[in-house]
């Protein structure tokens, strides 16, 4: 029997806080600006999808291949050859800026050797299964071969989250949040990885265009029990993702960082646990932080990235008062991940289908 997928318990987890939420702390709630963030963020994830795959053939795309694994550390000369190819059209792609102001001849001989690498590929895949050639439909977006129910657990997941932090008061703050968080996946991307967290991504894009919208980072309160409640179930989806490194070195790094700074106010230390014990910051650590398709790919990168992240969050909560610096803090250094995946490699997250 195959792992269970990790998001399926973060559904199962996210959805029992929400419930929880509005039953015990929130019950003004409207339902109906929830749902429409839910369909919201399924049916952007679908149209995207959808587009992506209907891309006009003569933009082609490889899935990357894991050098480190043993499937394809020995490979034919000619399929050699062939990834030489691939890496050749995919650095053409990335010096045309503009493909449209490329001239006639460049452009008819760029779609041949695009096709006659594709045709190649397919053929390799057939002969030698050990490569995988699936082609994407367009550069830099993660296209699945099929659609399937399979695709919509991260838009649930990203839609579950919106639900649980962002408040508004319209409809369209709403499906304007939902939407964004979802594109933004298939937008901001390099090699093939989106690198801003995707609820995150949608709070921030409602704060700044919208009026209505708002975050309370106390609005899960700083009951014990429900700080116990969210790391133990936390606990669990990061056993499975495996990225507890990263909520360790962003708890770790802020807790340090506000035990200093209480020592050297002369506070009382239930000031100290009052600041920590938020429901909030812990739904934040444990569920937005560790995303593994957004956060850096290495351990080492995961812990310096987390580190930097409550070292920002600090600064703008005690120095510029930002109630919402965790939000801030994660939007800003979000494209430190495409520099710290390049100084250190490491194989790819990927889910279980």
């Amino acid at each position: 029997m195959g792992q269970r997928d990790p998001r399926d318990y973060q559904i199962i987890f996210l959805s029992l806080f929400l419930v929880l939420g509005i039953g015990t702390r929130d019950w003004t709630l409207r339902p109906e600006l929830m749902l429409v963030l839910l369909v919201t963020c399924l049916l952007t994830q679908w149209v995207m999808l959808s587009l992506w795959t209907k891309f006009p053939e003569n933009w082609f795309n490889f899935k990357s291949v894991d050098c480190t694994s043993d499937r394809v550390t020995q490979q034919q000369p000619t399929l050699d050859l062939l990834q030489k190819s691939q890496k050749g059209v995919a650095l053409a792609e990335k010096n045309f800026d503009c493909m449209g102001n490329m001239p006639a001849p460049l452009l008819s001989t760029y779609r041949q050797l695009s096709t006659f690498t594709k045709s190649s590929l397919t053929w390799v895949s057939f002969l030698n299964p050990a490569y995988d050639t699936s082609v994407s439909a367009s550069p830099g977006l993660p296209v699945p071969a099929s659609f399937t129910p399979a695709s919509l657990k991260s838009a649930m997941i990203t839609a579950l989250g919106l639900c649980l932090l962002l408040r508004a008061e319209h409809y369209l703050t709403m499906a304007i949040a939902g939407s964004l968080a979802i594109a933004s996946k298939f937008i901001f991307q390099v090699e093939r990885k989106h690198f801003f967290n995707p609820a995150n991504f949608g709070i921030i894009a409602a704060l700044l265009l919208t009026n209505d919208a708002w975050v309370s980072p106390g609005q899960w309160g700083d009951d014990g029990w429900y700080a116990l409640l969210f790391a133990g179930s936390g606990c669990m989806v990061l056993k499975l993702v495996g990225r507890w490194d990263t909520t360790a070195a962003f708890l770790g790094a802020y807790t340090l960082l506000e035990g200093v700074r209480n020592f050297w106010l002369g506070w009382t230390w239930d000031v100290f646990g009052h600041r920590l014990m938020s429901g909030s910051l812990l739904l934040f650590a444990l569920f937005m932080l560790t995303d593994p398709r957004s956060i850096p790919n290495a351990r080492k990168s995961r812990v310096i990235w987390a580190i930097c992240i409550a070292i920002l969050t600090f600064i703008l909560r005690n120095q510029f008062f930002v109630s919402t610096a965790v939000f801030w803090a994660l939007f800003a250094l979000a494209p430190l991940t495409v520099l710290l995946d390049f100084i250190w490699s490491s194989p790819r997250f990927t889910w279980n289908e």
